[in-house]
């Protein structure tokens, strides 16, 4: 029996996955413990929840493995410092501290974190601590758990290693890199520019520019194809840096994209206008123009006709639609766990199909997440017990009363949270940790982002609608 343990942590989206044999035992983000959005810390938390899922000690895993290779990414940090000097000097001096005190020394860092999950072992008798490669790492967590013997993987986020779009065939238990497009031209990154312009968090808010767009009109998408990206019939592109400040600088956009694009980036928690609606769904719009011209180039020159998608980018459930839809593709995968957070998973799964080179086995069918069900769960008589210990009045129902009575809050435009099952591993609520309302309420919307997500107003809702439907 052979049990991997996969590690994603430091950048954002911090999380953990146990591998046994193959089979996705568990996989959770930390965020989901400590509470603190894309938490980048060590997953402490999750590490615990693992192996208590898998009924082990830590001694008991036999291989460590890291999602990314932080000195191939400290030399891309270089060359690009260097190659814009002397603009880039104060990014590098906001980045250097941070590498010189811990990233640079990532795997004797990582070794220190584990050994507080090691019941008193040594450095030496840590398991082996393997490194997978960024894009490698969302390439494995499509491809290895999707139901395909053969897919082309598209990855694509703002930056890996030095990777910020790339291409893979997988067959069998083997993942073989078909090209990439390298930093710093990259979809991920455009994207973020505009969510940092429109008043948005990097890394955090891109979603709520593709909750924006459907409240604007695509204005500015020709000047957007015009001045800032170079796209391709096949889909590839390349980025025009002069309207860009993420290589040299600490912001995303410069003083050529204000002018483009009609005045300074909106303060982050002003009000929002007409201009980020728009530019919202321009960017959109580009987006999704890129992502389907590339599946559509993957099909052509591979004749594979199964695509399985990753990276951040394929959080964009708009665009993934469109491929959907309008890709000639029969078949879609996409990881729900698709950003950083489901490296940890993929890195677990490379080691066990590729280091070592172990067989997979799929049917056509079935997936291997589980439903991306992965994360904890909890018996009726821990619940119980939990409220008793805060006080919290409750009464149990069974499960055709609580039906009935959760149906009739519904009804009476009442919220229901809802707790069932296992976690879900990925940012999408899925059913297992969910907050309910009556799609039919026109005060729902107002009610469930205002008064109980304290959310921007136009954020959208997952719509959830019977079978028979």
């Amino acid at each position: 029996m052979t049990t991997i343990l996969g590690i994603s942590a430091y950048y954002h989206d911090s999380a953990a996955c146990l591998v046994r044999d193959g089979d996705i035992v568990a996989a959770a983000q930390e965020e989901r413990f400590t509470r603190k959005k894309h938490d980048p810390g060590f997953p402490h938390r999750a590490v615990d929840y693992c192996l208590k899922a898998g009924e082990i000690r830590f001694r008991d895993v036999e291989h460590l493995v890291f999602y990314d290779k932080p000195l191939v990414k400290f030399e891309r940090l270089l060359e690009t410092y260097l190659a814009f000097a002397p603009t880039g000097l104060p990014s590098f001096l906001a980045a250097m501290p941070v590498w010189m005190k811990e990233k640079l020394f990532l795997k004797s860092l990582l070794r220190d974190e584990f050994l507080k999950h090691g019941e008193e072992m040594t450095k030496k008798e840590l398991p082996p601590m393997l490194f997978s490669e960024h894009h490698e790492s969302h390439a494995a967590s499509a491809f290895y758990p999707s139901p395909y013997d053969s897919a082309v993987v598209l990855c694509m986020d703002g930056v890996g290693e030095w990777a910020t779009t790339s291409a893979w065939l997988g067959e069998g238990n083997k993942l073989t890199p078909l090209w990439e497009i390298p930093f710093p031209h990259s979809l991920g990154l455009l994207y973020s520019a505009f969510t940092y312009y429109t008043g948005f968090k990097v890394n955090s808010g891109e979603y709520k520019v593709m909750g924006l767009a459907p409240y604007g009109e695509p204005k500015y998408t020709k000047a957007i194809f015009e001045h800032l990206i170079d796209v391709k019939p096949d889909g590839t592109f390349r980025l025009n840096m002069d309207f860009f400040n993420y290589c040299t600088g600490l912001t995303m956009t410069g003083r050529k994209f204000d002018e483009v694009f009609g005045g300074p980036p909106r303060k982050p928690e002003t009000k929002l206008g007409q201009r980020e609606m728009d530019l919202a769904r321009s960017i959109q719009e580009v987006t999704e123009e890129v992502m389907l011209r590339l599946a559509r180039t993957l099909h052509r020159e591979t004749g594979v006709e199964n695509l399985c998608l990753a990276g951040g980018v394929a959080l964009n459930c708009v665009g993934n639609g469109r491929i959907l839809r309008e890709g000639p593709h029969k078949g879609l995968w996409i990881q729900p766990a698709a950003g950083d957070a489901g490296g940890a998973l993929g890195a677990a799964l490379t080691v066990w199909h590729q280091f070592e080179n172990r067989p997979r086995i799929s049917n056509g069918k079935q997936d291997k997440m589980k439903g991306a069900y992965l994360g904890p769960s909890f018996s009726n008589e821990e619940i119980e017990t939990f409220l008793k210990s805060k006080g919290v009045p409750y009464v149990k129902l069974a499960d055709t009363a609580l039906f009935e009575q959760v149906a009739k809050d519904l009804a009476e435009e009442k919220v229901v949270g809802w707790l069932q099952g296992r976690m879900e591993f990925g940012p999408r609520s899925l059913g297992g940790r969910s907050i309910l309302g009556d799609a039919r309420s026109t005060k729902m919307q107002s009610i469930m982002n205002l008064k109980i997500k304290y959310r921007e107003s136009f954020r959208p809702f997952a719509p959830s609608v019977l079978r028979e439907r």
